[in-house]
């Protein structure tokens, strides 16, 4: 299965995220803002990154933007609960699989990744 690292400032959502990928025969790798996600991005090799736009240190979208240019290979799948968010993303349409609108059900989730692992 995937190596993910997830990037959320929630902890409560990051477990939560990171518990329902594992039970999917996913590895889950977890960091609490983008800064330390693109330290972790470093010691890869991920399959895929799933992050927050709206996040303390470094947001999703900065984050993407490095994440893409520093790793080409890598899958990116932001979440946001925030439409005006939402729309920050749209210059990284060729760099990233989707934005996923929070809040979510599990499967909601699941199905989403599943989908960008497969793009």
């Amino acid at each position: 299965m995937a190596k993910i690292l997830i990037t959320e400032d929630e902890d409560t959502l990051r477990s939560f995220v990171a518990r329902a990928l594992r039970l999917d025969g996913h590895e889950t790798h977890e960091a609490g803002d983008g800064a330390e996600g693109l330290e972790k991005l470093s010691q890869g090799p991920f399959d895929l990154l799933l992050s927050d736009i709206r996040m303390p240190v470094m947001d999703g979208i900065e984050l993407a933007h490095q994440a893409s240019v520093k790793f080409p290979g890598l899958k990116i799948l932001l979440m946001t609960g925030y439409a005006e968010q939402r729309e920050r993303a749209d210059d990284l349409t060729a760099r990233i699989v989707d934005v996923v609108q929070k809040p979510f059900a599990l499967p909601d989730i699941r199905k989403a990744v599943a989908a960008a692992l497969a793009a």
